[in-house]
């Protein structure tokens, strides 16, 4: 038996048999240890380093720095924020000498193959302290090139964001970059003061953060956009703050036609350019205030202060943007005809509709900085995965990917059981953190090359990035209803029905070059894609969808169902023509468990309901035999001395406890004490009194060998792979109680899960 906590620690000796209270435990715990922390807001160059469709900066120098002679050296340099010790490998493509340099010690050099193969590529671990990093690249000019593209290995799921060092840059997103120099100024004996001031340095830093004083004398929507060769308009967006004062004025000076509004009413429109002076009534005196002011050929923009009882009042940001000295943020150019209400351009997740200098349509415009080239953008920020998947003590809200998806479907229907409006609606906020976000976060992508929020979901490219999580936001909708979650969900179903790479038969597999998993078929991927697939279909009227995912079911039983044993093998591996014969546990979890989704809904007269039935009550009579003693399953379920593992338990309990609501399985007693025994194992082991989820492996690759599972996987404390399938077995594990005391059982299908 595999010990993880001592009994009198345990969610059951507090609580017993009342899996309610346990279910406030386990929903209670998670939300208060990850608060709702937006995305960071941060000044961000678009001049700067940006990053490639891969992840990596590319910091190719010899276009950006063209005076740069051979044998010149510059230095690329930037921060790097820790909440816990965390390793990632990180990727290096040289394009000419290249030392590394991490918190003051060399990390890597360059070979003299390395400098010249044109091809080259490095894989450089590195283990980040808590706290602030510093990482400093020497690139040196030769004929082979100057620079490298650097960055972290699987972009999209361990990100690297850094942050821009020295004093007058606090706060901003990016790396600098120096100018060139002739001599080497940094290693391990000197290294740059990242709190100092650029000018302490003595060298020249770029991109540039300052206006020329040509640029300051500018017009204020001139400086930031150009001058129109045609009327145009601008926005500028403040806060006035609540100061109690008896009066307001804002005063100042118009380039052209412009209007006030404060909190979206109109409080000031100038007809023409020129002085202004306006009193305010006291009650209109705070709030967000939105300035849009149209050309003329007087200029462009507009200036603008406000007094207090007479006394100068100093606005705000409307929203905290870090690494932004002013108070105002800016957007346009818009055309001069674009009606935009005040509450749709308020909003950090606007797009405004662009036009360029001469009134044609150019995309959109986001929030700009006074200062050169400078954007708003949001960062996520939040839990930072590292290369075993642990994410410390930082809490996962905002994040898209899939162990959060399973998460925030517990939350939902743990909500629904505990009548617990405050869960859901934590969940939705989640969510909806990550689907308001949608269309900028496309938008950024095109922009920067790699988008700063919303990872997964933009760069879309197997079923991990988008079934799970859709499904999430799918259960939500048909919880509450939102016109975005079935636009983002109309973009994954196209992905998964027709752009999902397929065998022959029309299996879904993983086609993926230069990759270890390349040409392989995973157990795992039942669950990323059926019920997204079973919740479209009845959130859509898709029945195509529904069937697609009862096909999938049959085709990957007949490459990984070990017959002899009833259970399934992990992968299936094409490139060696079979199956890794490993019956990983939670791999056998996410298909059990999906499968319960699937036959909840599938109509009794569809022609594979027979099979499906047979499927899951042969793979449950399977499973069910090798149960340990302690009401686990083990990690390798077929492998005495593998350990037991907890989510894999709790996907197995909640499959048998279904079966026996649901009237699916013969012999339904066998499988409700399999069930019960499961989850007072789970409770009694793996559950403690504060609510922490034990004895969960970690996020897994695959092998041919057990001993990769056993003794290379090892449990995480309240790893997102394992607590929401933990709230969920104990939803089921109260509704099956609840059946079980009424002696009844629910239909055999149709209607939305309790």
């Amino acid at each position: 038996m595999t010990v993880y906590i001592e009994a009198r620690e345990s969610a059951r000796y507090v609580f017993g048999e009342d899996e309610r209270r346990i279910l406030e435990l386990l929903a209670g715990r998670y939300v208060g240890a990850n608060p709702q922390i937006p995305f960071a807001f941060r000044s961000f160059s678009r001049q700067g380093i940006l990053q490639n469709e891969e992840g990596l900066y590319d910091m190719e120098l010899a276009s950006r720095l063209p005076q740069a002679a051979n044998g010149d050296y510059a230095y690329v340099y930037g921060l790097v924020w820790s909440d816990n010790e965390r390793s990632i490998d990180s990727v290096l493509e040289p394009l000419g000498p290249i030392k590394v340099y991490m918190n003051g010690e060399l990390l890597f050099r360059t070979s003299a193959v390395e400098e010249m193969k044109p091809d080259a590529r490095v894989v450089i671990p590195m283990l980040f302290s808590k706290g602030w990093n510093t990482v400093l690249i020497e690139a040196r000019r030769t004929p082979a090139g100057f620079g490298c593209r650097f960055g972290a290995d699987e972009a999209k799921v361990r990100i690297l964001n850094v942050l821009a060092p020295f004093a007058e840059r606090a706060g901003s997103a990016g790396w600098v970059y120096s100018a060139p120099v002739k001599t080497p100024c940094y290693g391990e004996e000197a290294f740059p003061d990242e709190l100092g001031t650029e000018e302490e340095t003595g060298l020249s830093w770029l991109p540039r953060v300052r206006w020329t004083a040509e640029e300051t004398a500018l017009p204020n929507m001139e400086r930031l956009f150009g001058r129109p060769e045609t009327t145009l308009a601008g926005y500028g967006w403040t806060k006035l703050p609540i100061t109690g004062a008896g009066s307001l004025v804002l005063e100042g000076r118009a380039y052209g036609p412009t209007s006030v509004w404060i909190d979206g009413e109109l409080v000031l429109d100038i007809a023409e350019a020129g002085p202004f002076r306006a009193k305010l009534r006291p009650d209109r005196a705070s709030g967000n205030l939105l300035i849009r002011t149209v050309s003329s050929g007087q200029g462009w923009g507009f200036v603008v202060d406000a007094l207090a009882d007479g006394k100068p009042l100093a606005f705000e940001q409307p929203v905290q943007v870090h690494g932004n000295g002013g108070s105002w943020l800016y957007a346009g150019p818009i055309a001069a005809d674009e009606g935009l209400a005040p509450s749709s351009v308020c909003r950090t997740s606007a797009l405004l509709p662009s036009v360029d200098l001469v009134g044609r349509p150019s995309g959109f415009a986001y929030w700009e900085l006074d200062a050169p080239q400078t954007r708003v953008r949001p960062f996520y920020e939040n839990a930072m995965l590292s290369n075993k998947w642990t994410t410390g003590t930082a809490t996962n809200f905002g994040r898209w990917d899939y162990p959060l998806g399973v998460t925030m479907y517990g939350v939902l229907r743990t909500a629904k059981v505990l009548n617990r409006s405050e869960l859901s609606d934590y969940a939705l906020a989640h969510i909806r953190s990550c689907t308001d976000m949608y269309d900028y976060s496309l938008w950024d992508r095109s922009q920067y090359g790699f988008p700063s929020v919303n990872h997964q979901l933009v760069m879309m490219r197997m079923l991990d990035n988008c079934g799970s999580f859709g499904s999430a936001m799918l259960e939500a909708y048909l919880q509450e209803g939102d016109d975005v979650f079935l636009r983002i969900a109309e973009r994954i179903a196209d992905f998964m029905l027709k752009k999902l790479e397929r065998r022959e038969d029309h299996a879904f597999y993983r086609l993926s070059e230069g990759e270890y998993f390349d040409n392989t078929l995973w157990a795992d991927d039942l669950y990323m894609s059926a019920p997204f697939l079973i919740r479209y279909a009845v959130a859509c009227g898709k029945p195509e969808a529904m069937d697609e995912a009862a096909r999938q079911f049959l085709l990957f039983r007949s490459y990984l169902f070990l017959e002899d044993e009833r259970i399934m093998s992990h992968v299936y591996d094409f490139k060696y023509g079979q199956a890794t014969r490993v019956p990983w546990g939670r791999g056998n979890g996410w298909v059990l468990f999906s499968l319960t989704e699937l036959l909840q809904h599938l109509p009794v007269d569809h022609q594979n309901r027979n099979a499906l039935l047979d499927f899951y009550r042969t793979m449950c009579a399977g499973v069910a035999d090798l149960q340990s003693g302690s009401g686990l399953w083990r990690q390798v379920l077929n492998e005495p001395d593998a350990y037991e593992e907890a989510s894999c338990t709790a996907m197995f309990a909640y499959a048998f406890a279904r079966g026996v609501r649901y009237g699916w399985l013969d012999g339904e007693r066998r499988y409700a004490d399999a069930a019960l025994k499961a989850w007072r194992g789970l409770t009694g082991g793996a559950i403690d009194r504060s609510g922490n989820v034990h004895g969960v492996c970690s996020g897994s690759r695959y092998s041919f060998s057990p001993d990769y599972y056993m003794y290379d996987l090892r449990t995480v404390v309240n790893d997102n792979h394992g607590i929401g399938i933990m709230m969920l077995a104990g939803v089921e594990i109260n509704n099956l109680k609840e059946a079980l005391s009424a002696g009844s059982r629910s239909a055999g299908q149709g209607g939305h899960a309790t």
